[in-house]
């Protein structure tokens, strides 16, 4: 299965979704902030970065910036609860699977991750 990074400010969202992704048998690793996040791709080889775009330190529109120029082939699925963050994601559609609107139930989440992985 895939290894995950799932970058989340909330602490209890980003452990329900670890774990509902650990369950599909993905080996799940997790950041709070999308610096801490930007360090964590650099540690491993990983195949899909999960992340909320709205997050203190470095946003998830700055991390999927960031990530795709360092790690191109790394496919990157961004999630928000605000609709004008959507918007904010518009300039990386290039770059990015799909943006997850928040909030979401635990198929919803582990169907998005699914057809990110297949993209």
């Amino acid at each position: 299965m895939a290894k995950i990074l799932i970058t989340e400010d909330e602490d209890t969202l980003r452990s329900f979704v670890a774990r509902a992704l650990r369950l599909d048998g993905h080996e799940t690793y997790e950041a709070g902030d999308g610096a801490e996040g930007l360090e964590r791709l650099g540690e491993t080889d990983f195949d899909l970065l999960l992340s909320d775009i709205r997050m203190p330190v470095m946003d998830g529109i700055e991390l999927a910036h960031q990530a795709a120029e360092r790690f191109p082939s790394l496919k990157i699925l961004l999630m928000t609860g605000y609709a004008e963050q959507r918007e904010r994601a518009d300039d990386l559609q290039s770059k990015i699977v799909d943006v997850v609107q928040k909030p979401f139930a635990l198929p919803d989440i582990r169907k998005a991750v699914a057809m990110a992985l297949a993209a």
